[in-house]
């Protein structure tokens, strides 16, 4: 069984629907989501974490619907929609010790551990901190109360490609842990790098959802790297 579920998620705006998606998220696996700019994937993501209400359709994490078990499932999972933005001067230390306080998980040594990795000046405001350093604050707070699913929307946006490369392979270490790692990005070097899985996002359905070797099968023609392909399945879409 999966550990996070997402079936029929449906959400309609003035101009612009997700349609009836649906994947899986499997335990000790990174999921790549995919998908050009307006495709929906941060809508897919704020209606995953009940940000946003979806008009119809269910997610489940651990066997449970999210609807009615919102806040022990929340105690389990680790969420990211972007950089740092509340209580801008407020101390980043100020700032992990309310956060702390939600999680009966909090561990103090991964605190510690991912703090010194992100050389994170925990005397800093989030105001002081650059776009990229913002990021690896949120992730700070998400790897710190032991995770068993991180959701992730742009994680690696705004770093430099050797802090995007240390995010990755944090990644794939807790991958190896058991942790469920699912992100959503727009550099498809970042999955080829690291992902087991791809959702592909076009225009607010899923065209694939499927491991990265059935993917390639799936869609590449000869020679294409992961890239080249997507950027050939959206010029093709865009004339459909």
């Amino acid at each position: 069984m999966s550990i996070i579920e997402v079936s029929q998620l449906r959400k309609e705006y003035p101009s612009f629907t997700l349609k009836d998606v649906s994947f899986g998220i499997e335990k000790g696996r990174i999921t790549g989501f995919i998908g050009r700019n307006g495709a929906g994937k941060t809508t897919t993501i704020k209606s995953m974490l009940n940000l946003v209400h979806p008009d119809s359709g269910t997610v489940c994490y651990f066997g449970k619907p999210l609807v009615g078990n919102e806040t022990d499932i929340k105690k389990r999972i680790g969420y990211s929609t972007g950089a740092v933005n509340w209580y801008p001067r407020k101390k980043i230390r100020d700032i992990v010790g309310v956060v702390k306080g939600f999680y009966e998980t909090w561990d103090e040594e991964a605190y510690r551990k991912y703090r010194e990795l992100f050389t994170l000046d925990e005397q800093k405001t989030p105001h002081e901190l650059s776009e990229g350093m913002k990021v690896k604050c949120n992730l700070l707070l998400s790897l710190s109360h032991r995770a068993e699913v991180l959701i992730l929307d742009e994680p690696t946006s705004g770093l430099d490609p050797f802090s995007r490369n240390e995010l990755l392979d944090i990644f794939t270490g807790l991958k190896d842990e058991g942790v469920a790692v699912f992100f959503s990005t727009h550099i498809i070097s970042d999955i080829e790098k690291c992902a087991d899985d791809i959702v592909y996002l076009s225009r607010g359905s899923v065209v694939a959802a499927t491991d990265k070797a059935g993917f390639a099968e799936q869609f590449s023609r000869d020679g294409e790297t992961l890239e080249e392909t997507m950027l050939r399945l959206e010029k093709e879409g865009s004339h459909a």
